[in-house]
């Protein structure tokens, strides 16, 4: 599968991005400081490539499901810089497992993003990405959608606001981010600001 949207590609995984990922998680680890990071110095440390390896070839042999809840990113010009994914979450904004009974598109879905190459935190490459990613659950009808970060990472929090996500839930003091206490934050698509952004995305480029 590929998405195409702007100067962004979302695809599929294949066999070249694992060597690139084990880079992310041993050489160009920046990412890590904002992505999760209360869990991330953990799992760095404990990375294992040869494991992970192992575990991602057998991952890109499994079938996928018809709507795909991971995708990588590329640049047009066929740059991999990061991944799009998306994971349920329960009334109270806790994570869960999705069980096979479930009404994939009643459920709560996070989306999230990763631009795990440092040089791409600028000029629009997330904002396009995290974009391509919300349109694909909507136009398959996955219409409860939110997004979850914590209060320091002021650029996650500014791209969702720019799309149309607006803050439902604030857990105060429940990440520790290098000895300072940050809170919990969950958004949910505002689907109305979502779409005047997109009217304003396509004036701008008309």
């Amino acid at each position: 599968m590929e998405i195409h949207y702007k100067n962004i590609v979302l695809r599929d995984m294949r066999e070249s991005d694992i060597e690139d990922e084990i880079r992310w998680n041993t050489v160009e680890t920046q990412w890590a400081l904002w992505d999760a990071p209360w869990e991330m110095e953990e799992e760095l440390h404990g990375f294992d490539p040869e494991e992970h390896r192992k575990k991602e070839l057998e991952w890109i042999g499994v079938r996928k499901p018809d709507h795909r809840l991971s995708l990588e990113i590329d640049t047009a010009d066929g740059v991999h810089i990061g991944s799009v994914s998306a994971y349920c979450i329960d009334d109270d904004f806790d994570w869960y497992k999705l069980n096979t009974e479930d009404d994939r598109r009643k459920i709560n879905w996070a989306v999230g993003i990763e631009i795990n190459e440092s040089a791409y935190w600028s000029n629009g490459w997330g904002t396009q990405a995290l974009t391509a990613f919300v349109k694909y659950h909507l136009e398959d009808g996955y219409s409860n959608l939110y997004t979850q970060t914590w209060s320091g990472n002021l650029r996650m929090i500014g791209l969702a606001e720019k799309l149309g996500f607006v803050e439902c839930c604030r857990k105060d003091k429940i990440r520790l981010v290098r000895g300072e206490r940050y809170d919990g934050l969950t958004f949910r698509l505002d689907e109305a600001a979502f779409h005047a952004f997109l009217t304003g995305e396509e004036r701008d480029n008309a």
